[in-house]
């Protein structure tokens, strides 16, 4: 299994890199916000070598800006992943299974040449989705589970399985050459 993490602006831009070989890089959240670290934070990764990812925090409605708003505040370069984080909100609502849906397919037609996963927890993907619609492949979030083994049947590319310190990952392939060639793959 390869170790990653995903940071925010709740980290520090100079996050450790050592043993790692993949971050996500939180970029946008509904149709105005930019993590104001997203710049220092993508730089980051970049210098250590590491498959960079960008996700965005969905709400609901008008999914049309904020995917424009996702992919033109995104860093982007060849090879780099993006994904869409589907929870509650702040503000205690969700977007729905249909929008989540629509939004990954917005975001891959604006970016067809980037993989775009789906972020959600266990209990979202069990009891929330209708439809079983993870994109190019599910990044799923179970802190219960070991590292490398989600209590989901589904597939799935990427376990985000603690928050402690911060939020770390796997993801299912063979090596780093193999998780390179799928993002560049798409």
């Amino acid at each position: 299994m390869l170790r990653g993490i995903d940071v925010s602006s709740h980290q520090t831009a100079s996050y450790d890199t050592d043993g790692l070989s993949f971050v996500f890089v939180k970029a946008t959240e509904g149709r105005r916000y930019t993590n104001p670290k997203l710049a220092d934070q993508t730089k980051r990764a970049r210098d250590a070598g590491l498959v960079t990812g960008f996700y965005h925090f969905l709400w609901p409605g008008d999914l049309t800006a904020q995917a424009e708003h996702f992919v033109n505040e995104a860093p982007l370069k060849e090879g780099d992943l993006l994904a869409v984080d589907w929870e509650t909100t702040g503000g205690g609502t969700r977007a729905s299974a249909a929008e989540k849906d629509r939004f990954l397919r917005l975001v891959k037609e604006l970016r067809p040449g980037h993989r775009v996963v789906l972020y959600c927890n266990r209990d979202f993907w069990l009891n929330v989705d209708t439809t079983s619609e993870a994109g190019d492949g599910l990044w799923i979030a179970d802190y219960v589970a070991a590292a490398g083994e989600p209590r989901v049947e589904a597939a799935w590319r990427f376990h985000q399985y603690t928050d402690d310190p911060l939020d770390q990952n796997v993801a299912d392939f063979a090596d780093e050459a193999a998780l390179r060639e799928w993002a560049e793959g798409a």
